[in-house]
Formats: structure tokens, sequence, C-alpha cells
């Protein structure tokens, strides 16, 4: 279920994807990489120092948080014309639920669609 909030969105993953959803934020380098991804996008090697840990493991780690929509690519050409990925993290806000025996995992994430329309629109009216 998706519903519209403002500039967020928020993802109700419900019982079925919550383990998996779990599991990858018990994962110290996934915390650590959506920390740092958190201040600006970042590119892998960044991610790599900040995080002290290897680009395999960088890379392994955002892919996984990349399925679960945690984390978002962002490919950008540097003024030489070399191509490069960037990654910033798409996460607001987690809230867990524990009602009738199971949990519920509800994730609020960044809407970029909507982030861009009211800065758009904010710039066609003057405003800061």
């Amino acid at each position: 279920m998706v519903v519209t909030n403002g500039t967020y969105r928020v993802q109700d993953r419900g019982t079925p994807d919550s383990p998996e959803i779990f599991q990858t934020l018990a994962d110290e380098y996934a915390r650590k990489i959506l920390v740092a991804a958190d201040n600006g996008p970042k590119t892998a090697k960044t991610l790599s120092e900040e995080c002290d840990a290897s680009l395999t493991t960088i890379y392994r780690r955002v892919s996984t948080l990349q399925e679960h929509g945690l984390i978002e690519e962002r490919h950008t050409v540097d003024s030489d014309g070399s191509h490069r990925s960037e990654f910033e993290t798409t996460l607001e806000g987690l809230y867990v639920d524990l009602t009738d025996g199971q949990f519920t995992l509800s994730l609020e994430t960044r809407d970029e669609l909507a982030d861009n329309f009211t800065t758009l629109w904010n710039d066609l009216r003057g405003e800061d």
C-alpha cells in the first residue's frame, strides 16, 4: 500500500517483507551506509572510506538496500566526461507496530517527484 503524505511516501511493507528488512537493518554496514548517504549523494568509494568497508561490501549492501527502496542510485557525468554512480538514502522514518502477535513495518521514504514539484512551484511563486 502506498499513501502519499505531503512530500513523503509511506510504504506499509507488512509482515512478509518485514523479516528481510529487519535483517538488512540489523547489518552494521547497511546502517553505516544509510547514515553516510543521508548527508547527500556519495560514491561507492566515498562510502567505502566513510564506512571503513571494502568496495565489495559496499556494493553488496547497497544492492540489498536498493531492493528494499532504502537507497537510490543516481548517475552523474564529471567534467572530464567520465560516468559515475552516487547513492543517497531515501529512508526518512521507520515504524514498527506489534499487533495481534505480528510485526508490521512501515517505512517513510522521500518522494522525489513531490519534492521536485514543490521546489518548482516555490521557484515559480518566488518563495524560498
